[in-house]
């Protein structure tokens, strides 16, 4: 789901972690992949969990090199894999229905759970999610919501719902920008018109379309990251966001408000996935397990403003973390939210709206 979740500060406490202290230690592992390098390691992932301190730490403490290269949609990612792309990563970062796509396209490979410690520590929704059921193939990251950051000193009446940018297109006209996603954008929607996020039905895609066809003139660009800067600077007075996202802008400008829209929203989980033709499959195993400990999950999860999955790590959080409700939003919000999902040849249909939409 599009850059989603530049780097913070703040990484002394993660810095005295002892890797030894879990059982293991990644510099006296053996590469599976005997061409490969075994002190280096390439993960792939979205911008904002690109945390240069995190990847300092590791490699500080097990001689590894933690490299990274960034996306900024799972379509992107997706892409490039299916086009030869991948072939130096170890570890991808995924969306859940994008785990799915994978894993049937055969890309990913399946974990070993023996080989993974702190799986126990997970919420037990995390343990057995309907989009890897008992995490066959993924671990999860980070999870939230999709909804709407504004500028409550631009925009006095609060944006309860998606409905609320087409009646006050006027006074959003270039102020206002969208994801670069087709699956969120033509979703809220959909959600919005009263239909499923995971539609396939054509006729109501097209109602979504056009629906999406009278507010164009009115978005500033369908973006998923340079609006956090634009807002942040007053250019613009809202945009389509990730709660992660909001949050963290939320906290240099305490102005900006975030909301769910009421009529429901999307729910996403973004995971750790090896994919099949990782050339270090220990180093792999050795950052999952890294990232599965509750101190390391707790320390990432204050610092990048993420909502944890990890219960052993929730525990650890302040207090003010923990009732957030743009982290942690109450039952009576999140049931009203819905998972984004393959739908098969389906997405063709989806694609050629988009590209009528952007394009135009």
């Amino acid at each position: 789901m599009t850059n989603r979740r530049k780097f913070l500060q703040g990484i002394t406490a993660l810095s005295s972690l002892s890797l030894a202290s879990c059982g293991w230690r990644l510099a006296d592992v053996k590469a599976s992949n005997p061409s490969a390098r075994s002190d280096q390691l390439y993960l792939y992932t979205w911008t904002q969990y690109s945390d240069q301190k995190l990847l300092q730490t590791f490699s500080a403490q097990t001689g590894m090199k933690a490299l990274v290269d960034v996306y900024d949609s799972n379509e992107v990612m997706l892409a490039k894999l299916l086009a030869g792309g991948g072939g130096t990563y170890s570890l991808i970062y995924p969306s859940d229905y994008m785990v799915q796509k994978m894993v049937e396209r055969g890309l990913l490979s399946e974990l070993k759970h023996d080989r993974l410690v702190g799986l126990d520590n997970l919420f037990p929704q995390f343990q057995n999610p309907s989009y890897d059921p008992k995490n066959r193939y993924s671990i999860p990251f980070n999870w939230g919501t999709t909804g709407l950051i504004y500028n409550s000193e631009i925009l006095k009446e609060a944006p309860e719902d998606w409905e609320y940018l087409w009646k006050n297109q006027k006074l959003l006209s270039k102020r206002i920008t969208l994801l670069n996603d087709v699956r969120e954008v033509i979703g809220a929607v959909l959600r919005m018109l009263g239909y499923s996020y995971n539609s396939q039905n054509e006729a109501q895609i097209k109602q979504a379309y056009e629906k999406l066809s009278t507010l164009k003139p009115a978005i500033a660009a369908f973006d998923t990251d340079a609006w956090r800067n634009q807002i942040l600077a007053g250019d613009l007075a809202l945009a389509m966001c990730y709660s992660a996202d909001a949050t963290k802008v939320i906290k240099e400008n305490p102005k900006l408000k975030y909301v769910i829209p009421r009529s429901g929203s999307s729910l996403w989980t973004d995971t750790i996935v090896i994919p099949k033709s990782a050339p270090n499959l220990d180093g792999a195993y050795a950052w999952i397990n890294f990232i599965l400990q509750p101190e390391v999950a707790a320390t990432t999860s204050e610092r990048l403003k993420i909502s944890t999955p990890n219960n052993a790590a929730f525990e650890q959080l302040p207090k003010q973390i923990k009732t957030n409700e743009n982290l942690y939003p109450p039952s009576s919000i999140l049931d009203k939210c819905e998972r984004i999902s393959p739908v098969g040849p389906f997405e063709e249909v989806y694609e050629r709206y988009w590209t009528e939409l952007t394009s135009s």
